[in-house]
Parts: C-alpha cells; structure tokens; sequence
C-alpha cells in the first residue's frame, strides 16, 4: 500500500527561491532508494508561507529506511562554509511531517 509522507516547510516569502534551489541541486537523489515512488515540491500560490514536499513510497519500512540512511543524513545537513563565507543557513523556520495512505482518486 502506498504511503505519503508530506513536509510541510515554513518558510519565510525571501527565501521561497532558495528553498527551491536547494531541492533542485539534489533533484533524483532519493530516486533509487528501495521503496520510493515519487517527488513533489509544492509552491504556495497565495499569500501563504507553507511550502509542501511530498513523497510517495511503497511502504512505511521504505520510509524509515530511507530517513534513517546515510543519504538522507547527507541529504539534510547543514552546508558547510565555502570560499571563506559562512555556512548556509536553514531557510525554513519551522516543519511538521505529515502521514497518510491514499483512501480515493482517479487515475490521470
């Protein structure tokens, strides 16, 4: 059974870019871990500050295995310092992980 896991990103609006630049430097990074079914990264489109980045996996352990793995630590450090400028900051506030199954849809 498919499961979703949601990351619900607060970020503040001047950071909404980074944020997206960050993601599209490790875009496919996750794509060969056993289990992993999809990728999204949601943008608001109104005057929120909620950003959503939703993945799909085959099974709660696919899950746990992946987030408990070397490349998702790698994946969610800090970067370090580089050309004498200081390490990057996190660009979210705050985040919240979300769970759920699939319970209804249509095929696209």
């Amino acid at each position: 059974m498919t499961i979703i896991k949601i990351n619900a990103i607060t970020v503040p609006a001047d950071n909404g870019d980074e944020l997206a630049r960050r993601f599209a430097a490790r875009a496919g990074a996750v794509d060969d871990a056993p289990g992993f079914e999809g990728f999204e990264l949601l943008q608001p489109t109104d005057d929120r500050t909620t950003w959503l980045v939703i993945t799909r996996w085959a099974d709660e352990e696919s899950f746990q295995a992946w987030s408990t793995s070397p490349a998702f630590a790698h994946g969610h450090r800090s970067e370090a310092p580089q050309d004498g400028k200081p390490a990057a900051r996190p660009v979210g506030v705050s985040s919240e992980l979300w769970s759920y199954a699939v319970a209804g849809g249509s095929a696209s």
